[in-house]
């Protein structure tokens, strides 16, 4: 492939640039990323994709939100790189490994269409719940059921790491204004040294619930994998909800499946929307 190739995808509705870091003749710096997610001054995206180099698993991947800071794990992201590996011809084989900075996750295309991969199951590793490991500023051993405060309201928060830190309030009903409102507060709370992901989480029946979602880093979100699979374990974990079931979510729904040990696997479709060559204007203006 020409240098600076990319793809533009999304996991319903969540967005991503994917770019392979053999491929590229420009730093990924914070300020380029910045420019590259902006809808204005780049492409315009919820993040980057990154394919780069293992020696642990078969494919190695990186994952930056639009404000240029890096993030452990990304589900959608991990979905939408597996279908970039699959359709472009990296990946020889239905199911493979993929090394994120903190575990590695395997990944089965479960339905493909005129060779191109459309449901992909990611096996997301284990959802812990040990305050130290999240991290959470706290010295209990997990952050369950515990009040905090944001601005002039106190929630009852649900902590938990699916690779990368979640912060999920059960609700009777969900408000985006509300989201809108407090997850910046939340996501930035100082009981979370990393800053934390935010959802509000709903349950519709033993098998369906429903989370509103702000993503750190990126904001306020349609769609989230690892959101989806955190939201599903602290609902499972407080026992309100079956360990198969389904999430839904503004920008459509993932199947979730947890077992008795914690073990999450997240199944969903992802779509490209564009691909195409970097201009060499775009990549002068990445270096300013």
């Amino acid at each position: 492939m020409e240098n600076n190739f990319f793809v533009k995808m999304h996991g319903l509705g969540n967005e991503y640039i994917v770019l392979d870091s053999t491929n590229i003749d420009f730093k990924l710096t914070a300020t380029a990323i910045r420019r590259l997610c902006n809808i204005h001054f780049g492409i315009g995206s919820d993040g980057i994709v990154m394919k780069v180099p293992s020696t642990k698993a078969d494919f190695g991947f990186r994952v930056f939100n639009p404000d240029g800071s890096e993030a452990e794990k990304s589900g959608n992201g991990l979905r939408i790189l597996c279908k970039y590996l699959f359709d472009y011809k990296y990946a020889n084989k239905r199911q493979f490994s993929v090394e994120t900075l903190t575990d590695i996750v395997y990944a089965d295309i479960v339905e493909k269409k005129d060779g191109k991969a459309t449901l992909i199951q990611v096996d997301m590793g284990k959802a812990i719940f040990t305050s130290r490991d999240i991290p959470v500023n706290s010295d209990k051993p997990e952050f369950i059921g515990q009040m905090i405060t944001a601005g002039d309201k106190e929630f009852e928060v649900n902590c938990v790491s699916v690779g990368n830190p979640h912060c999920v309030v059960v609700k009777k009903e969900l408000d985006e204004k509300e989201i809108r409102q407090y997850g910046p507060l939340l996501e930035n709370h100082p009981m979370f040294p990393n800053r934390i992901n935010v959802q509000f989480a709903r349950v519709l029946s033993d098998h369906d619930a429903q989370i509103l979602i702000w993503e750190r880093g990126a904001g306020y979100t349609l769609a989230s994998g690892s959101s989806s699979c955190a939201a599903s374990s602290v609902l499972v974990r407080r026992g309100l909800i079956k360990g198969d079931l389904t999430m839904h979510m503004q920008g459509g729904n993932l199947k979730i499946q947890i077992d008795g040990d914690w073990n999450i696997r997240m199944t969903g479709e992802v779509r490209e929307i564009a691909s195409g060559l970097l201009s060499r204007e775009l990549v002068e203006d990445l270096e300013i």
